[in-house]
């Protein structure tokens, strides 16, 4: 808590020294902050406004003890304060300050924050709606689909949280990072309309082609092994990565059966350059042989940027 306080001192961005003679009184006898701050700006001209920044020095001068209490504060200030907890320290807070605590504002932020779509959020909420009731279902359907994807996805939209949509669902994968990447890879090979959707979500506009397919595995994780799922991502990937780079297509002379032939040739010596097990590392020169001998209408330079960009970088499926 103290952390937040500080973080939105410190978000206010004023920096100047602040004499005893601005320093705020200490509170007694349960009277609000804003009195003290009506005084603060007959003494202190020029300084308008709620200023946390100098109340917490004026605080720390004084050899004040303990946080101020979030109650006396401006309402917009101490929903500020706490729009840095995370849902358990705001449900620890709203034990103290329930009013606060409980601002359905903050408990929005938190869900939209963790997951980005659902598709209640854009139906017409009903009475009594709460963002804190819909954050803990939201949490438990993450924990359940983490055990078992069907059941979790089933969760969701026994809920009324997601709508049985191949984009929907798409969209809602996209956008969180709560769900565990195995489960994630269980579901997306069983329900390829799903996949289908998710790598159109995908932007690949002007990307080197190695750092496209580390964004595209970072949200779609490759399989341990070869086999037919990882073939269906290239070439899923191959064809989006064209559709997004016609120039590129054009003046390279790319096609979606060229990039499919490169992405495989960037997994090997991924492979080859950061595991420990193998001794003799590919050479540049060896990259560039193998690599255009299945692909020869790639240039030798491009070829050898794509190298390069391993070497440095590191693997495009880690």
């Amino acid at each position: 808590m103290g952390q937040g306080l500080w973080r939105v001192a410190r978000n206010q961005q004023l920096q100047q020294e602040y004499g005893d003679q601005c320093y705020l009184p200490r509170e007694r006898g349960g009277r609000r902050v804003a009195d003290n701050l009506n005084n603060h700006r007959r003494h202190c001209p020029g300084q308008g406004g709620t200023d946390i920044y100098q109340l917490l020095r004026a605080r720390k001068g004084k050899e004040e003890r303990g946080f101020i209490d979030l109650e006396m504060l401006p309402p917009e200030l101490g929903i500020t304060i706490l729009s840095y907890l995370n849902a358990t320290d705001l449900c620890l807070a709203s034990c103290v300050w329930q009013e606060l605590g409980n601002d359905e504002y903050l408990w929005q932020g938190l869900c939209k924050s963790t997951w980005g779509h659902c598709s209640i959020y854009n139906r017409r909420l009903p009475p009594g709606f709460s963002y804190r009731k819909l954050y803990m279902q939201l949490d438990e359907g993450s924990l359940t689909f983490n055990a078992n994807p069907q059941e979790g996805m089933g969760y969701f939209m026994s809920k009324g949280i997601l709508v049985d949509h191949p984009k929907e669902v798409a969209k809602f994968i996209f956008y969180t990072r709560t769900l565990n990447w195995k489960m994630l890879r269980i579901y997306l090979d069983e329900r390829r309309d799903v996949l289908d959707e998710l790598v159109t979500l995908h932007n690949f506009s002007n990307q080197f082609l190695p750092n496209a397919l580390r964004d595209f595995f970072r949200h779609i994780h490759a399989p341990e092994e070869r086999g037919e799922y990882l073939e269906t991502l290239i070439t899923k990937f191959s064809h989006r990565f064209c559709a997004c780079n016609p120039t590129l297509v054009r003046e390279m002379g790319l096609s979606p059966d060229a990039v499919y032939v490169l992405c495989y040739s960037l997994i090997l010596l991924s492979i080859d350059l950061t595991s420990p097990h193998v001794k003799n590392k590919m050479s540049k020169r060896e990259f560039i042989r193998n690599t255009r001998r299945a692909a020869q209408n790639i240039s030798e330079d491009f070829v050898g940027h794509l190298y390069d960009n391993i070497y440095l970088i590191g693997h495009v499926a880690a």
